[in-house]
């Protein structure tokens, strides 16, 4: 009897973990697991730029037939987007994103038996497309809309940033793999990275919260998962019809088109050959993209606080004006080595990136309601063809004309427009965060969002 208090001391440390996490909401571990995905998911985000002028090296293809293969990748990234977040809603997020994962690691790893400009675009173009797409932003706004009330504003920015910190993980490594073993090497490691998140993706990802009986992080009741009716195509092309019935959605598309254009398309993809041409190494020009992923986690996530606090309209105004006058210099900050204004110009893209992101997505809540995560794919959609068209472009350019220059400027002024687009978008009245938005309801409603005249 008298070993029994002895025993107790042992196990104390034990039990304050397990009540810990027993307080922990799950919808945060949920946001974790995601975050990881995402990451894993990014490395393939990160090759295109520093395979360009090997697989030109190798096999002799123009910039602009490889650029072409970056753009199929592009439109099919955003293309799948509202498809996927439909698919969530039918066949759940676990087995979406461990799907996509799988195709992500398929593509990759098959390049490495290439010989053809046909099988790249195919396996960077098609198949990791169709991956990454799955895995897109749309599935941040799903993951957000369905297991979040409040804080769904800096959830999402920091969702988002986890594309980013994947290019800041890839980046550096993927472009030393390139020097010391050859790309090859390269396209293995993003297929195994990709491979090893699916049994994480597997064991923990859960796609309700009445799964676990809980309410969404911040509601007061546990409301029940919707039952999947319909098909996953038709509710995706239904919220579009609706939508392109309204200006909101029109100005939301054509400003994140310019942002893609701005972002993935043109510095993305063209930077580090664009740097390489001024005679930086290709390592040296990766590492400074890096860093625009690592500034881009931070203003990504401070992009989402502000979102819960700030009018969207402004946010994505002032983002789009700032990123297209960093733009704008650009060209004159190229050189051998990396100058102290390259730096600054690398600080102040990089908290830029992709902090549109969070205002909208909140804006495409704010205007469709409970059909706002698959709108927002189709706004995502629009996001990638502006990306695909600058990829293309700016590999004519180059081509032609023999430097970036011109991309640079015409990439800035775009973005002058997309600052105007944005202030014309009119408000309404967000939705009250303080209760739940029932499942139920939100079917019945999908798709019935007013025009914005």
């Amino acid at each position: 009897m008298a070993l029994r208090p002895l025993a107790a001391p042992a196990r104390e440390p034990q039990t304050r973990l397990v009540t810990l996490i027993r307080r922990l909401h799950p919808a945060w571990l949920v946001a974790a697991v995601a975050f990881v995905a995402l990451v894993g998911a990014a490395g393939f985000r990160a090759t295109p730029s520093v395979l360009l002028h090997p697989l030109h090296e190798e096999f002799g293809w123009s910039l602009a037939t490889i650029s072409t293969a970056v753009s199929v990748n592009l439109i099919l990234y955003g293309l799948t987007a509202p498809f996927a977040a439909a698919l969530m809603d039918r066949f759940g997020i676990r087995l979406v994103v461990a799907g996509a994962l799988t195709l992500v690691a398929a593509g990759s790893g098959l390049t490495v038996f290439m010989r053809t400009s046909a099988e790249l675009i195919l396996l960077w173009g098609v198949f990791v497309g169709l991956g990454t797409g799955s895995m897109a932003l749309a599935f941040v706004a799903t993951v957000t809309g369905r297991w979040f009330v409040h804080r769904r504003g800096l959830v999402t920015g920091v969702l988002t940033a986890g594309g980013a910190a994947g290019q800041l993980v890839f980046l550096p490594l993927l472009a030393n793999l390139v020097e010391a073993y050859g790309w090859r090497a390269a396209a293995l490691v993003v297929a195994g990275a990709a491979l090893a998140v699916v049994p994480l993706v597997g064991w923990l990802l859960r796609d309700h919260p009445a799964d676990l009986g809980v309410p969404p992080y911040g509601a007061t009741e546990v409301v029940a998962a919707p039952v999947p009716t319909g098909g996953a195509a038709a509710r995706a092309v239904g919220a579009l019809r609706t939508a392109a019935r309204t200006r909101a959605f029109w100005l939301l598309a054509g400003g994140f088109a310019i942002c893609g254009a701005s972002t993935n398309g043109l510095v993305g993809t063209h930077f580090i050959p664009a740097a390489h041409d001024h005679g930086m190494t290709e390592t040296t020009a990766a590492s400074l993209l890096a860093l625009v992923g690592l500034f881009d986690i931070v203003g990504t996530i401070a992009s989402g606080w502000l979102t819960d606090r700030v009018d969207s309209r402004l946010l994505l105004a002032g983002y789009y004006a700032l990123r297209g006058a960093s733009l704008l210099v650009l060209p004159s900050l190229f050189g051998d080595s990396t100058r102290p204004s390259m730096l600054v110009f690398i600080i102040f893209y990089g908290l830029d990136w992709v902090a549109t992101v969070p205002p909208t997505v909140a804006l495409c809540r704010e205007y469709f309601g409970a059909s706002g995560a698959v709108v927002f794919g189709w706004v995502f959609a629009a996001h990638q063809v502006g990306a695909a068209i600058a990829a293309t472009g700016a590999g004519l350019v180059r081509d032609q004309l023999g430097s970036y220059t011109v991309a640079w400027y015409v990439a800035g002024a775009l973005c002058a427009g997309a600052a105007v687009l944005s202030m014309r978008l009119r408000r309404r009245d967000r939705p009250p965060t303080s209760t739940p938005v029932r499942p139920a309801v939100a079917r019945s409603t999908a798709g019935s969002a007013s025009p914005d005249n």
